[in-house]
């Protein structure tokens, strides 16, 4: 093994670290194998107070837990199985704001959360996030939590100060509701799946800026341990919400649960 000495080490390791920068996402489309780890082959951390998403159908309880036995596995086959499949239509008309301004707290009766006096972004940090920290003279601002995200197997230390660094995800995107039949759907039904705490978690904000409107067929958590659970999350919402998703979805969704 040849040694580097001073600057020739030193100029080694920053072409290491350059290339791992240069990089960027472009790692980020996973492989379909379900293997233990994160991506990056490091242990992922433990899933906090995350539940299964098999025992949380309403999405109420925190996180997304990853589903490992046998039996839950097939259970999630069977779930998936029932996801009707179409091809994805055109993007043509689509806007955030059909959606309903974000975060809003006036989404209809029967979202959960809805109408509680708290924005539905700081709902969710207060159902995922640990060691909460609230604004002065506030029960809903959260400004610093301890996030177990899913999505990469790493524990977040998050600030308001820095609030890029947490996002609120999507699991179905909205784009892409909207061209699997949303464009033909009532606002009050966008404002729903918009603000849905089903369709939603809070995960790391470069990973989640890295997903865009894809589906599970071209983009997947990094987090190899979690790809069932969020299979499964997205299974959940296509059938709460009766939209379809395009066939090769549907197949990478149930490889992720061992179909």
């Amino acid at each position: 093994m040849t040694r580097l000495r001073g600057g020739a080490a030193a100029l080694a390791v920053a072409m290491v670290f350059t290339g791992s920068a240069l990089a960027g996402c472009e790692g980020l489309a996973p492989p379909v194998d379900g293997g233990g780890a994160s991506a990056s082959g490091a242990p992922a951390a433990g899933n906090g107070r995350a539940a299964n998403p098999l025992d949380n159908p309403d999405g109420t309880k925190p996180g997304l837990a990853a589903i490992t036995s046998g039996a839950d596995k097939e259970r999630a086959r069977a779930l998936i199985e029932k996801v009707a499949t179409k091809g994805r239509g055109p993007r043509t008309g689509y806007e955030r704001d059909k959606f309903g301004y974000a975060w809003m707290d006036s989404a209809p009766r029967d979202v959960p959360f809805s109408r509680n006096g708290c924005d539905t972004r700081n709902d969710l940090l207060k159902r995922d996030g640990e060691k909460l920290r609230f604004r002065s003279g506030s029960d809903c601002v959260v400004t610093s939590l301890t996030l177990h995200d899913p999505y990469t197997g790493e524990v977040i230390e998050w600030t308001k100060s820095h609030a890029i660094k947490v996002q609120i995800d999507h699991v179905m995107p909205l784009s892409y509701d909207w061209q699997m039949g949303a464009s033909r759907w009532t606002k009050d039904k966008r404002e729903s799946i918009a603000n849905d705490p089903l369709n939603l978690v809070p995960v790391d904000g470069p990973t989640n800026g890295s997903k865009g409107d894809s589906g599970p067929a071209s983009w997947l958590p990094p987090n190899k341990r979690i790809r069932c659970a969020y299979a499964v999350r997205f299974a959940q919402v296509s059938l709460k919400y009766e939209l379809p998703v395009t066939a090769p979805d549907k197949d990478m969704m149930l490889k992720q649960c061992g179909g």
